[in-house]
């Protein structure tokens, strides 16, 4: 993954997706919503350099290509829960 500028949040349905993501990668890795959150924002703030900025392609897949997505990443960037 190349340095992607960190986009903020502007809509609700991105707000929604985010939400979507920490919660289902939350359940799926049985952990608590707020530690999820703090990797994916604390430790190179994939929220705002990956989730966000992909929002229009990752929200139109299902869920288990997004949660695979996302982890893929996380494991890029050295990232665990």
């Amino acid at each position: 993954m190349g340095r992607i500028e960190a986009t903020p949040i502007t809509t609700e349905d991105e707000l929604a997706f985010v939400v979507f993501c920490i919660e289902n990668l939350a359940l799926k890795h049985r952990k608590d919503g707020a530690l999820v959150y703090a990797a994916l924002k604390d430790k190179g703030d994939l929220l705002h350099r990956y989730i966000v900025p992909g929002y229009d392609f990752l929200h139109t897949q299902d869920k288990d290509y997004i949660l695979e997505d996302i982890e893929g990443v996380m494991r890029e960037q050295g990232i665990s829960l």
